[in-house]
């Protein structure tokens, strides 16, 4: 209580901060939403959020920069790692958590940070997103080089977190890109690639978990789905590498192997059986005719990369060098 009561007498500067962003400004729209009935907060929500994916589409340029940026440093062994706080910290958490089941990439390859550490996903930490040094202590922790690529995810584009951890990542030689819904802010200042898309005032004044947050997931997901693609990780639009852990991931495996292949719904579940769970192998023991142990030779010799070792099983079978 006595810290609150000591920082409640605020910052001024950090107040003329918040009155210059557009994701702070008032929207006129929304004005006298406290008066309205629910369908018609809904329908203002609903009006409002329409306007996301249009200021997403003119960032795609900047998208596709990003994305070519982290796939050349994956191919040159290094991760790419988000860096947010609050929500902009638990999208980035939620992005890489869903990297595993549907592409089997892991810690091995991106990581996020959040400001505040695990416990910062599911409850607010005091402070954290204002703590620079733990921003650069998260990052040397986990050994950043100039090999890598950090984004930062901030909304305001004035978090300190966000803004720190760019700062050292520049520092060292690593490549940086920054997502935020303010043109021009702090954030930006430290980043090679900027991803902007101007979202304008919320619906609820300042409340950026709304329609910058969406913004943000949109842009997050794209670039993720789009780096797997480019690694050859999907094929065609099947998820070729995904991880089948569940009972849902079980049958959809089969289904991908059937449609990949053409072969039964029995003969899939065999397959997937003596792959051992892995979907690209089972595929190229399908389509080149060969066993297991045959099957994760033509992915070494791919470089683990899925669509290259189905191509190359396809390749060796036409050619007849494959009994």
């Amino acid at each position: 209580m006595l810290r609150f009561m000591s920082e409640i007498k605020g910052d001024k500067r950090v107040f003329e901060e918040l009155l210059s962003l557009t994701t702070e400004q008032i929207n006129p729209r929304s004005a006298n939403l406290s008066e309205l009935p629910t369908i018609e907060i809904l329908k203002i929500i609903n009006d409002e959020d329409k306007k996301v994916a249009y200021a997403v589409e003119k960032e795609l340029p900047n998208i596709a920069k990003a994305v070519d940026t982290i796939v050349e440093a994956l191919k040159n062994g290094g991760k790419w790692f988000y860096v947010g706080a609050g929500t902009s910290g638990r999208l980035g958490v939620i992005d890489v958590a869903e990297l595993l089941p549907t592409y089997d990439v892991g810690p091995e390859m991106a990581e996020a940070i959040i400001a505040g550490g695990p416990g910062a996903v599911f409850r607010p930490i005091e402070g954290a997103e204002d703590d620079e040094d733990m921003a650069v202590r998260e990052l040397k922790a986990r050994r950043i080089t100039d090999k890598d690529v950090v984004v930062g995810i901030s909304a305001s584009g004035r978090t300190p977190f966000v803004i720190a951890a760019l700062r050292y990542a520049r520092e060292i030689g690593a490549k940086t890109v920054a997502i935020t819904c303010v043109k021009g802010s702090p954030v930006t200042k430290y980043a090679d690639i900027v991803i902007a898309p101007d979202t304008g005032p919320e619906v609820i004044t300042g409340s950026t978990r709304m329609k910058a947050a969406t913004a943000q997931k949109m842009i997050l997901t794209m670039m993720s789905t789009a780096i797997m693609v480019r690694l050859g990780r999907v094929k065609g639009n099947l998820m070729v590498s995904l991880e089948p852990k569940s009972k849902k991931l079980i049958e959809r495996a089969k289904r991908i192997i059937m449609i990949e292949t053409g072969v039964s719904y029995e003969t899939a579940s065999r397959l997937l059986e003596e792959a051992k769970g892995n979907v690209t192998a089972a595929i190229v023991m399908a389509k080149a005719g060969v066993d297991y142990s045959t099957a994760v030779k033509l992915l070494e010799a791919t470089g683990n990369v899925p669509t290259k070792a189905i191509e190359l099983a396809e390749k060796l079978r036409e050619e007849k060098k494959l009994d």
